[in-house]
């Protein structure tokens, strides 16, 4: 027996099924999860979605999931990730590790203030010199001890890393003219399959120093919890690909919504705490190119919003907008490789 989505979401809105009792439950959901907060837990639930990048399918794909996000989450952010649910159906009512069959899973997380997450902290004009330089040590610790092996660094080959520009590309060739002009379109292209061509030897330099890591993945100031200890959590969990890379490329992704939020002065001491850290004195060689791809990732992600039947015409105008401020950063980039 299956529950459908909706008859889930009904039931687990309910504040008598949840062990500390809430007098409300908070709900919201994205493009592949459903996030119930009960004020002191959240409950995370993934969507039965196959985007062909991830695949939530089957029940037990979601338990495996569910399982891995909470393991690899903890690298980073061990007093957050609790561990994973059951949600039971006993055909009376929902329950959590109750009686009955096993429905469904979800990661139980402790519920944070999201005051404290470093995107809220910029807004406010709080975010400091100092605190972007204990993340930065926070990184250097973590890639250090972070897993590597030869399947690992054979993500970060200039051939593989080149399928990920080239689909990027390809993906966003319907755009131009709508969120990227043709011009700037062909002078990233160009500039990034010219790097590969003229740089191929930092690639496999980088790979024989061994910086290429099971990272993050998704590595943005809203992933950043200010508490007694930095915590960097939602990390990618359901594809290899986007975390099995070069730590450049993942610490880029930081120093790009750095200057993205308008705080180019930040990535500066983010890059030198993290090189003096570290000892990894080629990154500033090949962080522009991770930046350039990360924008354009970022920029391509909110050009498919604009595909969404789902989406409100205001907020796909508010896509619109930051996908060409996206681009035209990853064009900035480009012509500094």
């Amino acid at each position: 027996m299956t529950l459908d989505l909706p008859s889930l979401k009904r039931s687990l809105l309910n504040p008598d099924i949840f062990p500390d009792r809430p007098e409300s439950v908070g709900f919201t959901e994205t493009h592949i999860s459903l996030l119930f907060f009960t004020g002191t837990h959240v409950y995370k639930l993934k969507k039965p979605v196959d985007f062909g990048f991830l695949d939530f399918t089957t029940l037990e794909k979601r338990k495996f999931f569910c399982e891995q996000e909470v393991k690899l989450n903890r690298r980073l952010s061990s007093g957050i990730y609790l561990g994973v649910v059951q949600i039971n159906d006993d055909g009376k009512r929902i329950s959590l590790n109750g009686e009955g069959e096993v429905v469904e899973y979800a990661v139980q997380m402790k519920q944070i203030p999201e005051e404290l997450l470093m995107d809220k902290l910029l807004k406010k004009g709080r975010l400091t010199r100092e605190m972007i330089e204990r993340v930065s040590e926070r990184l250097a610790r973590f890639y250090s001890v972070a897993d590597m092996n030869e399947t690992i660094k054979s993500f970060a080959e200039p051939e593989r890393v080149k399928q990920d520009t080239d689909e990027n590309f390809i993906q966003t060739e319907k755009y131009i003219g709508e969120t990227i002009p043709g011009d700037i379109y062909e002078e990233i292209r160009n500039r990034t399959n010219r790097f590969f061509k003229e740089r191929k030897d930092l690639f496999h330099r980088r790979i024989a120093a061994d910086r290429i890591r099971d990272c993050h993945g998704d590595l943005r100031l809203e992933h950043i919890f200010w508490g007694e200890e930095v915590s960097i959590f939602d990390c990618i969990e359901f594809n290899e690909r986007f975390r099995y890379t070069d730590v450049a490329a993942d610490i880029a992704f930081l120093a790009m919504d750095l200057d993205y939020q308008g705080r180019e002065d930040l990535t500066p001491p983010l890059i030198r705490t993290y090189i003096e850290a570290s000892g990894d004195r080629d990154i500033p060689e090949v962080l522009d190119f991770y930046k350039c791809y990360r924008a354009y990732v970022r920029g391509k992600v909110e050009s498919f919003r604009l595909d969404d039947p789902n989406i409100p015409e205001d907020e796909k105008k508010e896509a619109l907008k930051r996908a060409r401020r996206y681009f035209d950063l990853a064009h900035r980039y480009s012509e500094r490789f």
